[in-house]
């Protein structure tokens, strides 16, 4: 079959798609080159029915997927609405989420999950510079939640002014082997934003995490 007229057209086709940056051949642009391609035959010669059936089958399984693509944009649509709408419930709760930054106000409660038993557990604490104020071995405690209260004082005694500071927590076992210690920080949900497709919660009224942060929620506050 003679398909110069169809690889002219294709060229200006081409040529305009390159102009507009579209690289993506739609459900419309299929037709129009399948179109041509039927006015271009050679009635002499026309095309083989095999070779059209395919191109038919092709068609049909292009439009069969531009239907799914858009069931499934408005089924992601739906899904995100439902999720935002059941998220305001949070608001009120108390929620625990990995984090290691305290308020202190005359003194802080420091979490940390521990992933075994360890033999010794050491606590240091940082100001909004991340330099070192504090430091404190709390000896041996036991696998999962534990609670460091912080009295405020640096490591000379110091009281120091309220505000937000960080936290590590380093634990070793009766072996001397590094025990996983995750810091956690608990509070309570005072509001929800969403942001570019994602979602945040406002713990306390001060502290910004995201939905996916959340590791426990642990009821009304």
């Amino acid at each position: 079959m003679d398909i110069s007229g169809v690889t002219s057209s294709s060229q200006t086709t081409s040529a305009s798609s390159s102009t507009n940056a579209t690289k993506t051949l739609g459900e419309s642009d299929f037709l129009k080159l399948l179109t041509a391609q039927l006015q271009a035959q050679n009635p002499l010669n026309p095309m083989d029915s095999t070779a059209f059936t395919a191109q038919l089958a092709q068609f049909s399984s292009l439009e069969q997927l531009t239907s799914i693509n858009a069931g499934l944009k408005y089924m992601l649509a739906s899904q995100a609405s439902l999720q935002n709408t059941m998220v305001t419930s949070l608001i009120g709760k108390t929620v625990r989420v990995a984090g290691n930054t305290v308020t202190l106000n005359g003194q802080a409660d420091m979490r940390y999950s521990l992933a075994a038993d360890a033999s010794n557990v050491t606590i240091s604490v940082y100001d909004a510079n991340g330099t070192l104020v504090r430091t404190t071995t709390q000896g041996a405690q036991s696998a999962g939640d534990n609670t460091f209260t912080w009295d405020g004082r640096d490591s000379n005694g110091n009281v120091l002014p309220a505000g937000q500071y960080t936290f590590t927590a380093e634990a070793t076992d009766a072996a001397g082997n590094a025990v996983a210690a995750t810091p956690l920080y608990t509070g309570v949900v005072t509001g929800v934003a969403f942001e570019n497709n994602t979602t945040y919660l406002t713990l306390d009224n001060s502290r910004r995490v995201l939905l996916g942060d959340i590791v426990e929620i642990q009821g009304g506050a």
